[in-house]
């Protein structure tokens, strides 16, 4: 059974989980105003992921006996100055979404709450491949540096994300 302030937490978690996805899901579109179909393909896997962690959640608060309050979701911004800065604020976020889940560990901890410290052990391994991810990126458009050329072999590249290859790491 789920303590009332790891219920309540972990239904904070769902929301910050639904918002990644909306990010994501907001920064495909922008890269689809670019014609950067390749990066807006990156992004969209991104959100597949994002709502996964979310009904991880979900599901693991009803294994354990509590109920699932849904909150409203912010909206996403949905422009940004270049796709350099589009993965900046991925990485920004991932670092955001990594200290929210460590504090989640430290509530199991504090609550003595064995099974959902086991169970938030996947979400910290999965934040150190989110924001090492992210950060490869945003260090490849740091050389491209605007290099047109660049970009677009970067953009192809980012076209073969696949979700089942996500899947394997998961």
């Amino acid at each position: 059974m789920l303590s009332e302030r790891m219920q309540t937490a972990l239904n904070q978690q769902i929301n910050e989980e639904m918002y990644s996805a909306y990010i994501y899901l907001s920064m495909a579109a922008y890269f689809h105003g670019l014609n950067l179909d390749g990066f807006a393909n990156w992004m969209r896997i991104q959100y597949q992921e994002e709502t996964a962690h979310a009904m991880k959640f979900y599901d693991y608060i009803y294994e354990r006996g509590g109920d699932v309050t849904l909150l409203p979701i912010a909206g996403p911004p949905k422009t940004w100055e270049s796709p350099l800065h589009v993965f900046q604020e991925a990485y920004n976020h991932e670092c955001k979404v990594s200290g929210l889940i460590n504090e989640l560990v430290n509530l199991a901890i504090e609550e003595k709450d064995h099974a959902t410290l086991n169970f938030l052990q996947w979400f910290v391994s999965e934040q150190v491949e989110e924001e090492a991810s992210a950060d490869k990126i945003v260090q490849s458009l740091r050389l491209i540096d605007g290099n047109p050329a660049a970009l677009f072999m970067l953009d192809r590249e980012m076209a073969q994300r696949s979700p089942e290859e996500d899947e394997d790491e998961e």
